[in-house]
């Protein structure tokens, strides 16, 4: 069900393939992923396929589901996760006030949350198949002080923002705000929240920001194999709920990722490749 063709850029020696396995996690690969067991291999690309089986038969799936690209589509946006002569993909500069911030052409996309939400993981975690590109991780939370760009070679930009709440910068409105509104090429932002505890009152204020400015967002629920399912379920459906009723720029659909166990990566690949323009979906619904 879930086997995938070799397709070339894949294939062992051949242009992009040319990095040291040894440093690759050992699902980057959606190639990978799609030859584990139907069941585990769902879990990986959909994970709010675990928790459906828990929900009632009243609740309204659609809303979680509105995203849901086929193979074809994230093997398309998987290609631009690879780096090559061609397509270089590469740490660029960081920025601490919006006159230090280079003006690139391409779409971008940026990153932000609360401070140990996970957030410098999980870039970490949509770079694994080019290990060459250096995302600083910390266990210690409030790491990231700056505006960290990463170009994806002419497609797009990630940009990873300092944490929110605990050990912020003490400029973080001042570095941040600016960005989000004044931005003209960027495409989306997609707001962190920790599912293991839930909205947070940090994360509250993040979301009523981005609703201010009024333009896209998207919330990506991170860690969710930190907690068992029906907290999870708990924290989801509760977030849901406040999506449904307070917000106007958000996506309904909420984006589940595990950093750890790759739950959830090659969808967020995939919607950052569609909403920059870098690929057109053919399986999916809306966005």
């Amino acid at each position: 069900m879930f086997r995938l063709r070799l397709c070339p850029w894949l294939r062992p020696g051949i242009g992009v393939c040319k990095v040291s396995r040894q440093s690759v996690h050992k699902l980057a690969s959606l190639q990978v992923a799609t030859t584990l067991p139907p069941k585990k291999a769902q879990s990986l690309l959909y994970p709010f396929s675990e928790l459906e089986g828990y929900l009632d038969s009243s609740v309204d799936r659609t809303p979680f589901q509105l995203f849901h690209p086929g193979l074809e589509d994230m093997e398309k946006a998987e290609k631009l996760f690879y780096s090559t002569p061609a397509h270089k993909i590469d740490y660029y500069i960081s920025a601490e006030r919006m006159d230090h911030v280079p003006a690139l052409k391409q779409p971008e996309v940026c990153f932000i949350g609360r401070s140990n939400v996970g957030k410098s993981s999980l870039i970490k975690a949509l770079f694994s198949l080019t290990p060459e590109v250096e995302v600083r991780v910390s266990k210690n939370p409030g790491h990231t002080k700056k505006m960290n760009f990463f170009r994806v070679g002419k497609a797009f930009t990630i940009v990873d923002m300092p944490g929110y709440g605990h050990r912020a910068p003490k400029d973080f409105v001042d570095m941040v705000e600016p960005y989000l509104y004044g931005r003209k090429n960027l495409a989306r932002t997609f707001l962190l929240v920790d599912g293991s505890v839930g909205l947070q009152r940090a994360d509250m204020i993040a979301l009523e920001m981005c609703e201010e400015i009024r333009r896209p967002y998207v919330i990506v629920v991170t860690k969710i194999d930190k907690c068992g399912q029906g907290t999870l379920l708990t924290n989801l459906m509760n977030l849901q709920d406040l999506v449904k009723r307070q917000t106007t720029s958000c996506f309904p659909q909420p984006i589940l990722v595990s950093s750890m166990h790759f739950w959830g990566i090659y969808l967020l690949r995939c919607f950052v490749a569609h909403v920059t323009g870098s690929i057109k979906l053919t399986n999916t619904s809306q966005s």
